[in-house]
């Protein structure tokens, strides 16, 4: 049945991805032509500064959803209804507080937004601040669609949303060239989508809105209450590791440099989503394996998820970095191309959040969270200490220089370290022995790319489409030969077979479980 969860929010989730994908490059495009580069630095720099707001919610949500994969794995009602209504009245919490400290923020939009012609800019940032607050009041029951894995329900429902708004979006572009009621309409529905999910899952599960809650037990309130504290430690450090970086690069260089960064990381970003449907919806289900299976067969699973990030991640950053200059070139012209540092470092970035997305998907399903709180932290202090000293000699590159380093010094060691010592209870270096052994492939691929590319054209659409095929093929096959034999390898391939037994209808609906009743009679 996890199989068959998983699939569907994999193909849900692609599903989304792609419809997303081509809407947001024919916006982004409308967008450029209609407002310019400064509206767009402007819009990727208030997105940035927002993201702070999620960092309430990740803190008690995560903690709430872990403990929910027990009640509803043994379809504990009363419990479940318990941390149902403190996760409703959490949320109302959270909004109130995202609305008081988005608009505390205002007075300081002058020091960060400097040399800008944008108009009305105290006013598009309340905007932001109510598209990100007022969807809080009704979410608390996204988490629980995510916890029973049929996210695919949320995906799908905020893919139709997320289209109507772009294309609406594009319309209004187009028609007035208003940047405010651009953001109005996506105000309206995204708010509309949040409540129209939230009413879905109250039919799906009507016992959701019973009165019969069980009392949350105080042992369970002091770990929520451990757990809330550590993630949001963890999260802090981690929006001013992930989110300060626009505001370094406005207030140190300036909020055009912030729009032309913006479309590189669109386009890290849509493939950092596509591989993130595959992840993300595998990771409820880790959470149940976690939660009901012996440490060997995590292990097993986890090496596999090991092999599926390098695999994926490292392909990804291969085929962006061949193709990444001649694209934006091809589509929205030269001068929106920046230094090849810049693409350099945002792609080994890339590939090092994505290689510890396995570890860190176990460490945070097996509830390890207050162990490592500080280190976000101490990463945030250290990327900030670096970007600020190295964006006056190194310009834009400097940045993101800074973000490698407090990468390289924190958690790439310690995340392993913790999952290791407390889920696998194995020594880490067998961690970085296998680790160590991807890099020396992904770097060998890589190389072998950059050789092919020398004797492809350099510009145009036809560059493009050449660069793709080449980085496409090259890692792919290369990673086939090396990795075939594997036992990690034959993991994922029992994973690929059964999604295709899937496909074919032969893995049919209440199969396993009449399956399971079958061994139980006997």
């Amino acid at each position: 049945m996890r199989t068959r969860y998983a699939f569907f929010n994999i193909a849900a989730g692609l599903g989304n991805q792609l419809v997303i994908t081509a809407l947001s490059f024919l916006s982004r495009t409308v967008f450029i032509h209609s407002l310019g580069v400064e509206y767009l630095g402007v819009n990727a720099l208030f997105t940035s500064m927002l993201a702070m707001i999620s960092l309430a919610e990740a803190g008690i949500g995560a903690s709430i959803t872990y403990q929910l994969y027990k009640p509803v794995a043994q379809d504990d009602r009363p419990r479940i209804l318990g941390l149902m209504r403190l996760y409703r009245r959490a949320y109302a919490a959270i909004a109130l507080v995202v609305l008081a400290l988005g608009l505390l923020v205002l007075p300081l939009l002058p020091v960060v937004v400097r040399d800008t012609g944008v108009e009305h800019l105290e006013l598009i940032y309340v905007l932001f601040v109510l598209n990100t607050a007022l969807p809080y009041f009704f979410i608390h029951r996204h988490s629980f669609l995510n916890v029973n894995q049929k996210n695919y329900i949320v995906t799908l429902s905020f893919t139709g949303a997320t289209a109507a708004a772009t294309l609406l979006k594009i319309l209004v572009l187009i028609e007035t060239g208003s940047y405010m009621l651009y953001l109005l309409t996506e105000c309206g529905i995204t708010l509309a989508a949040t409540i129209g999910v939230a009413v879905a899952a109250g039919r799906m599960y009507p016992y959701l809105r019973s009165k019969e809650a069980a009392p949350i037990d105080p042992e369970t309130k002091r770990e929520l209450k451990k757990n809330v504290k550590a993630i949001l430690l963890q999260n802090v450090g981690s929006y001013f590791i992930f989110g300060a970086e626009s505001l370094v690069i406005s207030s140190f260089v300036s909020v055009i440099a912030v729009g032309l960064y913006s479309n590189y990381k669109m386009l890290i970003d849509i493939s950092r989503n596509f591989i993130y449907q595959i992840s993300n919806n595998l990771y409820h289900s880790v959470g149940n394996l976690v939660a009901q299976e012996s440490r060997e067969r995590i292990y097993a699973v986890f090496r596999g998820m090991q092999l599926m990030n390098f695999w994926l991640y490292s392909c990804a950053a291969i085929v962006l970095y061949a193709v990444i200059e001649p694209f934006i070139r091809a589509w929205i012209g030269g001068a929106y191309v920046m230094e090849a540092a810049v693409p350099a470092l945002l792609l080994l970035l890339f590939f090092e959040r994505g290689m510890r997305n396995a570890v860190a998907t176990v460490k945070t399903t097996a509830g390890i969270f207050r162990e490592d709180r500080y280190a976000p932290l101490l990463q945030a202090a250290v990327t900030l200490g670096g970007a600020v000293a190295l964006v006056g000699p190194l310009g834009i590159s400097g940045v993101f220089l800074g973000s490698l380093i407090g990468a390289l010094a924190i958690p790439f060691w310690l995340t392993p370290y913790w999952v290791y010592r407390k889920v696998f209870k194995l020594p880490l270096r067998r961690y970085f022995t296998v680790y160590a052994r991807y890099v020396a492939v992904g770097g060998a691929a890589c190389a072998a790319v950059l050789l092919v590319c020398r004797f492809l054209p350099a510009d145009g659409w036809t560059a493009v489409a050449a660069r793709l095929a080449a980085a496409l093929a090259v890692p792919n096959l290369l990673y086939w030969a090396l990795f075939r034999r594997l036992e990690e390898f034959a993991v994922l391939a029992g994973a690929a077979r059964r999604i295709a037994e899937m496909l074919a209808g032969r893995l049919r609906p209440g199969a396993g479980r009449a399956g399971s009743e079958a061994k139980q009679t006997q």
